[in-house]
């Protein structure tokens, strides 16, 4: 057992032979790692870089732990905690503690870089029912506290969806008409008219902290720094020429993404939902996408249930774990 009286952390070259190590730290637990050929691989496009790569090693230079932070290849800091992984060789009751630490001083690097906040912790690809598993609840457990006490205190679990071509498409929208809209602005008053009754748990928390407004210009901001296209977005109206709600078509640096979508609260209940979904999908489809995902919380069944309705299937779930807002 290596000597855990004494624990260094810091971040990692860019290559070498403490990289390669780092790489290889392995785990038996179920959760999902990152393969070592995708972190090199997305490091030459500056995806994750040696100040985000972030290792815990013993007094006597044994690796103990490592995180490893993602962001856009134009990204100032980190967007999201990745991978987080402890060896094996520590104790159950340690983990927790020494993954702490290390989240923590990954985070003070990230401020003093001029982060305005820690980048969220995405725990990927949790299967449906992973809460009765023992191996997984005991796996989340530790990674759960680690996050809190670094800060990220806010928990939501989400639902990841998939669409692929073998689903066939839905069936093209007939009630809604669909146009571009150029004028971030008009957009905006659409946003903060379909966020009215949300059930998406980010939003309430940052409307209550921050307001609607600031909350539907951040959304905005987020979509446009997506690589995703702004001349796909559209607005749908009914056949009298009320707003019905929005269409955000967007996309990840890996595949096409549904994005944003939302119906007014006055229309809310007659289906629209289903055709803007249906729109996205379709418009992703014939551009030739392969694959489209979309995520959507635990508590919105509405929005779940269109997804299904659509073609999509439920592929993951994921625990966000973030800091609060404010």
């Amino acid at each position: 057992m290596p000597n855990h009286t004494t624990v260094s952390v810091h971040f990692v070259p860019g290559d070498g032979e403490e990289l390669d190590r780092t790489l290889a730290l392995s785990s038996s637990e179920p959760v999902w790692r990152l393969p070592a050929d995708r972190y090199r691989a997305e490091a030459a496009e500056r995806q994750y870089r040696p100040e985000w790569t972030w290792v815990a090693e013993d007094g006597d230079g044994g690796l103990l732990a490592r995180a490893l932070w993602w962001g856009q290849s134009d990204s100032a800091h980190p967007l999201a905690l990745d991978c987080l992984s402890v060896a094996d060789e520590v104790p159950a009751a340690e983990r927790a503690t020494l993954a702490a630490a290390l989240l923590s001083a990954g985070h003070q690097s990230f401020r003093d870089a001029g982060a305005a906040a820690p980048p969220l912790y995405n725990l990927l690809q949790l299967p449906g029912g992973w809460h009765a598993d023992a191996a997984y609840a005991t796996a989340v457990a530790w990674r759960r506290e680690a996050a809190q006490r670094a800060g990220l205190t806010v928990e939501v679990e989400r639902l990841q969806f998939e669409w692929t071509p073998d689903a066939g498409l839905p069936d093209a929208p007939g009630r809604l008409e669909f146009r571009p809209e150029p004028d971030d602005e008009v957009f905006l008053a659409a946003m903060l008219r379909v966020a009215a009754g949300t059930l998406d748990a980010h939003t309430l928390e940052s409307e209550q902290s921050q307001g609607a407004e600031s909350t539907a210009r951040e959304s905005l901001a987020f979509y446009l720094d997506r690589p995703g296209l702004r001349e796909w977005w559209r607005l749908a109206y009914t056949p009298d020429g009320a707003l019905a709600g929005l269409a955000i078509p967007s996309a990840t640096p890996y595949h096409r993404n549904v994005g944003y979508l939302g119906v007014v609260p006055e229309l809310r209940g007659r289906g629209y939902v289903t055709e803007i979904l249906a729109a996205i999908t379709r418009f992703h489809a014939a551009d030739g996408a392969e694959r489209i995902t979309a995520t959507t919380d635990l508590a919105n069944r509405p929005m779940a249930a269109a997804f299904e309705r659509a073609g999509y299937r439920n592929t993951e779930v994921r625990l966000i774990f973030s800091a609060p807002i404010g």
